[in-house]
């Protein structure tokens, strides 16, 4: 399935979790700086920030978050991307769960669980149509946002396509 192989190559370089079993996360402090609106930027503008980046290695991802969560728990999940497919936090119901826990906890589990959420989450924003289509711009604005292409998200899915597609 190389729709499959593509979007984990490009969103979680072909893993979920670590060798600790932590599932791969991504801490992005803007969104954290959004979600508490920007109360812990001064004091933590490291894990709290209105510009992307300060990401780190994926080792220090956890550590990151840890940080975050002792400030706001909620926000600080939310403000991760989890798993084989990096679906945001704040995506737990699009998902496909009922509460943020039941979403967190699932990421634990299984790359399944991972595969699951990530099915829910390209149904429920109709992105079905731009990954059977292979339309990598479109699916990658739905996908990771508006700014897309400031990573070259779609360049990054049509090369991985590519490669997986032969």
């Amino acid at each position: 399935f190389p729709s499959h192989d593509t979007v984990t190559e490009v969103e979680a370089r072909g893993e979920g979790f670590l060798a600790s079993g932590d599932p791969i996360i991504l801490f992005e402090r803007h969104i954290f700086h959004r979600l508490t609106k920007g109360k812990f930027s001064k004091s933590h503008p490291h894990i709290s920030n209105p510009k992307p980046g300060g990401y780190g290695a994926t080792a220090v991802q956890h550590g990151r978050l840890a940080e975050a969560v002792a400030l706001d728990r909620n926000a600080a999940l939310q403000s991760a991307s989890w798993g084989l497919f990096q679906c945001m936090g704040f995506n737990f119901s699009v998902c496909g769960y009922k509460s943020l826990q039941s979403f967190i906890t699932a990421m634990y589990k299984s790359e399944g669980k991972h595969l699951k959420a990530f099915c829910n989450l390209v149904i429920n924003n109709r992105l079905n149509d731009e990954l059977q289509r292979k339309d990598w711009a479109s699916f990658a604005r739905g996908y990771n946002g508006a700014k897309y292409r400031i990573n070259q998200y779609d360049i990054k899915l049509a090369k991985a396509y590519a490669k997986h597609s032969k």
